[in-house]
């Protein structure tokens, strides 16, 4: 159990933290959505596309991001009538005809890569400010503590 003092540093660490994240969020969307972009929960659903060794179903899809069934629904409709086109492809799955079964399409596949690669070069501007040293520290505390979140999830 942390001392007080120990709680109130973990709380300002939180803090800063959470002040951080909310300064790249608001970074990161200033000057708007093109109608083509699309929403941070529906980019976590193309990354679990694109990352999947076998087809999800929708289901599999809403347990992994933790969302309610009707905001899946909702997130694969949003998907599916892109102006562009379709990201992603729904079929009946051929064992279980309740499920359905997500895939990505061409588009899914370009539009993931393209908000993928914004993202990540939004990311390295950031961090060029900070000296190589900090760099590597900050990747040494990054991956402890995704290590740390791995390990609590499972």
């Amino acid at each position: 159990m942390p001392t007080f003092q120990q709680a109130e540093q973990l709380r300002a660490f939180a803090e800063e933290v959470f002040a951080l994240s909310k300064e790249v969020w608001a970074q990161q969307n200033r000057g708007g959505r093109e109608p083509t972009e699309i929403t941070e929960t529906e980019f976590l659903t193309l990354d679990i596309l694109s990352r999947a060794t076998e087809t999800p179903t929708v289901g599999d899809i809403q347990r992994q991001l933790g969302v309610l069934p009707a905001q899946m629904s909702r997130i694969i409709r949003s998907l599916e009538a892109k102006p562009d086109g379709p990201l992603v492809r729904c079929e009946i799955n051929k064992s279980d005809k309740r499920k359905i079964d997500v895939s990505l399409t061409d588009e899914g596949v370009r539009v993931y890569q393209a908000y993928r690669q914004m993202k990540l070069a939004s990311t390295q501007q950031l961090l060029m400010g900070l000296s190589d040293q900090d760099r590597q520290e900050f990747m040494r505390i990054l991956r402890l503590i995704r290590e740390m979140l791995h390990k609590s999830s499972s």
